[in-house]
């Protein structure tokens, strides 16, 4: 069983993620990027100086492989640091998928774009009638003479306009049962016909969430990752990697307000005496305290059965579900500590606040983790 006890080398990566973070004053400079729309190139560019996108890749393409367990802790140091979480290098997802499924091309390229910290693609999944219901999936791949032909929609791609291929996931109508009939594809972002547009959205504003038209798209049948027709349950491998992150994720941005609101609370003074001392303030630094505990444990233990090469698709999305919730009510909680000053972008927890209520939706919303969850947990008592 897992040991809740950082080794040394992990605390050493996590002091290190730290010394980075602050010495660049990348506070300010994420507050001017917010503001701005714009992508936070910069703090990138220190963070690959500093070694951390080498986090996680195998080293024969020249990283440095650490465990699941490890990347968790760093993606959610980094996001209690005032990451962005959206904009954090952690690839473990990309790398994951390509080590599975890609070719020994498509792995070099995914390895290299990783190394310099740039995303190495986004996964095109979501369209205008497939969101939650993946079997509405119109998008179309068509192989015939060597080639293959793609015509469709997606919708909320995050990274499309920035990465340069795209993880594409497509119908080649072959089998009427849809899962059984979706394909990834690896299409390169310059491809004739692929037109991408920005999403104008209330949070996440310095990463675009992109509408990408594909409109007689041609692809060599090379760009077929994996299997023909066993797109989805790639997918499904996918999804695992990408919820346990997204949950680190979550932990971190609790934890980055729930340290601003406890800080708060000891410096505003009402009544002749500090907020904190308040009963009502405190009973909600507590329970802010008690759901970053218990999230906390909840992605170590998943991470730790993962990288002990067990399944975890039932425990991602249940821990997807709780800490994408318990992170919100976090967040929330502290800007009504904060009050007013809370509400204004002079602070950061505005911007948490509108980045933290997108983890419910994005990477399967709160009700099909429910779902996914709820039904595997029934069928354990269904023959019993």
């Amino acid at each position: 069983m897992y040991e809740f006890k950082k080794t040394e080398d992990q605390e050493l990566l996590l002091e290190s993620l730290k010394e980075v973070y602050e010495r660049n004053d990348l506070d300010a400079y994420f507050k001017e990027c917010d503001e701005k729309h714009e992508f936070p190139q910069k703090a990138i560019d220190v963070m690959v100086d500093a070694g951390f996108a080498t986090l996680g890749i195998p080293e024969q393409y020249g990283g440095t492989e650490v465990d699941i367990l490890t990347q968790c802790m760093v993606v959610e140091q980094a996001c209690a640091l005032g990451f962005p979480n959206l904009c954090w290098m952690n690839f473990a997802c990309e790398v994951d998928d390509m080590l599975a499924f890609g070719s020994p091309e498509q792995q070099a390229e995914t390895m290299k774009n990783a190394m310099t910290g740039t995303k190495p693609f986004s996964l095109g999944f979501t369209e205008p009638n497939a969101g939650s219901d993946n079997s509405a999936m119109s998008t179309r791949a068509e192989h015939r003479d060597g080639k293959v032909y793609i015509n469709g929609q997606k919708t909320f791609i995050t990274y499309a306009d920035r990465v340069p291929y795209m993880l594409l996931m497509a119908r080649n109508y072959e089998n009427e049962i849809p899962q059984k009939d979706m394909s990834m594809y690896w299409l390169p972002m310059n491809t004739p016909g692929v037109k991408v547009t920005p999403l104008d959205k209330i949070g996440q504003h310095m990463i675009n969430s992109c509408e990408v038209y594909l409109e007689n798209v041609v692809l060599d049948e090379s760009a077929l990752v994996g299997k023909k027709g066993r797109g989805f349950f790639q997918l499904m491998k996918n999804f695992e990697v990408e919820r346990l992150m997204s949950t680190a994720m979550n932990v971190g941005m609790a934890q980055a307000a729930y340290e601003e609101a406890a800080r708060y609370a000891t410096e505003r003074v009402q009544f002749g005496k500090t907020i904190g001392s308040f009963q009502l303030t405190q009973e909600k630094i507590i329970n802010m305290a008690i759901k970053i505990e218990n999230m906390r444990n909840m992605v170590y233990h998943y991470a730790w059965m993962k990288q002990n090469g067990m399944s975890i698709a039932t425990e991602s999305a249940m821990a997807k579900y709780y800490t994408s919730r318990a992170a919100f009510e976090v967040v929330d909680d502290a800007m009504q500590i904060m009050g007013g000053i809370g509400y204004t972008n002079d602070v950061r927890i505005a911007r948490l606040w509108r980045d933290c209520r997108l983890s419910r939706i994005m990477a399967g919303t709160d009700e099909i983790m429910v779902h996914i969850a709820g039904r595997a947990l029934l069928k354990e008592f269904a023959n019993k």
